[in-house]
C-alpha cells in the first residue's frame, strides 16, 4: 500500500509510525480515501469557480480534510455547582486554567491569524463553553494530577468545540476526536452497547496516555507532539527528517506539515493567548465556576438509562448528553458501570441506587419462540444483542425451538424516548429535511463510496453525508440503507414551483410516457422519483409518487 511505503521508508527512523500501521492498517486505508475524496472536491471547487463554495468546503479540501458534524440540536443540562471552597482564590476555571499556562513559544503571524479569527467570533467561545461546563473542572483536575500542561485543556475547543458526539473525517468520534484503531490503542472501549471515544472521561485520560507518548517519542517538544496528534506521527517524522537532511531548522514552525496542521498548532496557542491576556483583548471568556459540577458514579451492574434517568431526577436526554459514550438505551452489560451526574443530584441517586436489586435495574420479556424467529432477528425486535439473548438463557449455541421461551432484556421505554442513543440520532438525522424536498433510499453495494452515490443522485457530498449521520470518508457496507433528500422539481418544472407530492396507482394499460403526459412531467422524472428501471414493466395496482406543481396543474 502506498500510504505504509511513505511511512516506512526509513525504519530506524519512523519505527514507532511503522508498528502503527503494521498493527492498524486501517488507518492507512482512512487517510488515503480521506485525502482523495478531499482531492476530488478541490478539482471540483476548481473548475466550478466561486460557486462551488456553496455546496463544498473549497478551503478544507484544499487542507486535504473534510469539515467536522455537529448534530443540529443540542442538550443543555442545567447544573447547579456546589459552593466555591473558600481557600480557591481563582473562582473561574478559565482563569485558573490562563494563569497556569506552561508552554513557551514566541508569536508570530500564524499565531495572530488565528487569534484574530477567535476574537472576531465571541459567540463561537459562548457555545463552546456552555459545552463544556459540564466536564472542564474535571479535565482540569485530570490534567493536573498527570502533570500535563494545562494548555491541553483548550485542545478539545479545536478539535471539536467540545461536543462529544461530534464526528469528523476519517470516523474520528468525540470531544478528543479519536478514530477507532488509535481509540483502542489507547484503552477506549468500543462495543455495540459504549463507544469510549464519546465518553468524556474515558477519551480525557485516552488523549492524556497518547498525548504523553508522543511527547516522549518527540523528546519533550510539545509543539511537535501537538501536530502528531492531528495528522500522525509518521507524517510529523518524516517532516523533521526532510528539514535536517536538507540543513533546515526542524521546530514545528520550519516543518512541511499539511496546511490543516500548520494551522492546528497555532490555533491553541492562539486560544492560550487570549485566555492569558483576555483584558488585554478586551475578550468576554465565558466563566465557568472553578469547582465541581458533575461526579461520577459507579451503578456497579448493567442499568436501563430511563430507569437511572428517573433516579437522578434527570431527563433521559440530560443523562445521556452527560455520558454520551452510552450507544444504546442502556449501560454495556459487560462494563463499564460509570454515570456522570450533577453534584446536586449524585446523593439522592446513589440512595435509589442502594434501594434497587440489580435485577429491577432492567426491564425484561417471556418471549415464546415462533417459527422464523432467530437470535438475530429477535435481537432486532428487541434492540439487543445475539450474545446477550444467549448468555441470559445460559444458551449453548445459537439454535432455538419453536415453542420454547426465552427471557430478554428490553427498554423500559419506547426507542424514540432514548433520543440521544446511536439508533434514534441516527433516525432524527435521516428524518431531517428541507420543505420542498422528498427522501429516497439507496442500499449500499459493493464498492460504492459516498462520492460515487452523491454523484449519482446530483447531491451535495457533504450533505449526504450529513442526513445519515456519517462523515464523507467513513467507508460504507454493503446492504446499509442511505437516505437522500432530492428537489421534487423535475425538468420540466418552472424555477418558481410550488411542488406537492401524490400517488398514483397505475391501472391496466399505463406506461410511463401516458402517466407522464397525464401529470405534465418527464418519464425521466418519475423514474428518478420512484428509482424505476425503464426497462421494467409497471404492474397494475403499483403505485408511483408524483411531483407536481400546484400552480399549473
Amino acid at each position: 500500500m502506498r500510504i505504509k511505503t511513505l511511512l516506512c521508508i526509513s525504519l530506524v527512523a519512523l519505527l514507532p509510525a511503522c508498528q502503527m500501521i503494521e498493527h492498524h492498517p486501517e488507518m492507512a486505508e482512512q487517510i488515503e480515501q480521506e485525502h482523495e475524496i478531499a482531492q476530488q472536491i478541490a478539482r471540483t471547487c476548481q473548475q466550478s469557480g466561486e460557486g462551488a463554495e456553496d455546496e463544498y468546503d473549497c478551503e478544507a479540501a484544499d487542507e486535504g480534510t473534510i469539515p467536522i458534524t455537529h448534530p443540529e440540536e443540542e442538550v443543555e443540562v442545567i447544573i447547579e455547582p456546589e459552593a466555591i471552597p473558600e481557600d480557591v482564590a481563582v473562582l473561574d476555571v478559565w482563569q485558573y486554567v490562563g494563569e497556569n499556562l506552561a508552554l513557551q513559544y514566541d508569536d508570530n503571524k500564524r499565531i495572530a491569524s488565528q487569534r484574530n479569527w477567535y476574537l472576531k467570533h465571541p459567540s463561537y467561545m459562548q457555545r463552546v463553553a456552555k459545552r463544556a461546563k459540564p466536564f472542564l473542572y474535571l479535565i482540569v483536575e485530570r490534567l493536573k494530577s498527570e502533570n500535563m500542561p494545562l494548555e491541553l485543556a483548550l485542545l478539545p475547543i479545536v478539535e471539536s468545540a467540545f461536543d462529544p458526539f461530534a464526528y469528523s473525517h476519517g470516523r474520528a468520534a468525540g470531544m478528543w476526536q479519536f478514530v477507532p484503531a488509535t481509540g483502542k490503542r489507547f484503552g477506549m472501549k468500543q462495543t455495540w452497547w459504549y463507544d469510549g471515544r464519546r465518553d468524556v472521561m474515558a477519551s480525557t485520560d485516552g488523549a492524556i496516555a497518547y498525548l504523553r507518548y508522543l511527547n516522549e517519542m518527540f523528546d519533550g517538544n510539545w509543539l511537535h507532539a501537538l501536530a502528531a496528534y492531528n495528522s500522525g506521527e509518521g507524517r510529523v517524522m518524516r517532516a523533521i527528517k526532510k528539514n535536517k537532511k536538507a540543513g533546515k531548522n526542524t521546530d514545528y514552525w520550519a516543518l512541511d506539515l499539511p496546511r490543516e496542521t500548520r494551522a492546528y498548532v497555532p490555533k491553541l496557542l492562539a486560544l492560550a493567548d487570549i485566555l492569558r491576556d483576555a483584558e488585554k483583548y478586551a475578550f468576554s471568556w465565558p466563566v465557568i465556576e472553578n469547582n465541581k459540577v458533575t461526579d461520577i458514579v459507579d451503578v456497579g451492574s448493567q442499568i436501563d438509562l430511563a430507569l437511572a434517568a428517573d433516579m437522578a431526577n434527570l431527563t433521559v436526554e440530560e443523562l445521556h448528553a452527560l455520558n454520551p459514550g452510552y450507544n444504546r438505551w442502556a449501560t454495556d452489560p459487560e462494563g463499564p458501570f460509570k454515570l456522570l451526574v450533577p453534584v446536586d443530584k449524585v446523593d439522592a441517586f446513589s440512595e435509589a441506587l442502594a434501594a434497587t436489586d440489580t435485577k429491577e435495574r432492567l426491564n425484561w420479556v417471556r418471549h415464546k419462540i415462533k417459527s422464523g424467529d432467530s437470535l438475530l432477528k429477535l435481537a432486532h425486535q428487541y434492540h439487543t444483542t445475539p450474545d446477550i439473548i444467549s448468555q441470559v438463557n445460559e444458551l449453548k449455541g445459537n439454535m432455538i425451538r419453536e415453542g420454547k421461551y426465552l427471557v430478554i432484556p428490553v427498554a423500559l421505554k419506547s426507542m424514540d424516548f432514548y433520543s440521544l442513543s446511536q439508533d434514534q440520532r441516527l433516525a432524527d438525522t435521516q428524518s431531517k429535511h428541507k420543505s420542498g424536498t422528498y427522501q429516497v433510499k439507496h442500499k449500499v453495494k459493493s464498492g460504492d463510496t459516498i462520492w460515487d452515490i452523491s454523484r449519482k443522485y446530483k447531491v451535495n457530498m457533504r450533505s449526504l453525508a450529513k442526513w445519515n449521520g456519517m462523515a464523507p470518508a467513513d467507508t460504507l457496507r454493503p446492504g446499509k440503507e442511505l437516505v437522500i433528500w432530492l428537489d421534487g422539481k423535475g425538468k420540466s418544472q418552472h424555477s418558481d414551483a410550488v411542488m406537492r407530492t401524490l400517488t398514483y396507482t397505475v391501472r391496466g394499460g399505463d406506461s410511463l410516457a401516458r402517466i407522464a403526459d397525464r401529470f405534465n412531467v418527464n418519464v425521466s422524472d418519475i423514474q428518478r422519483w420512484n428509482q424505476i428501471n425503464i426497462d421494467k414493466y409497471l404492474q397494475p395496482g403499483q403505485k408511483l409518487k408524483i411531483m407536481v406543481d400546484v400552480t399549473r396543474t
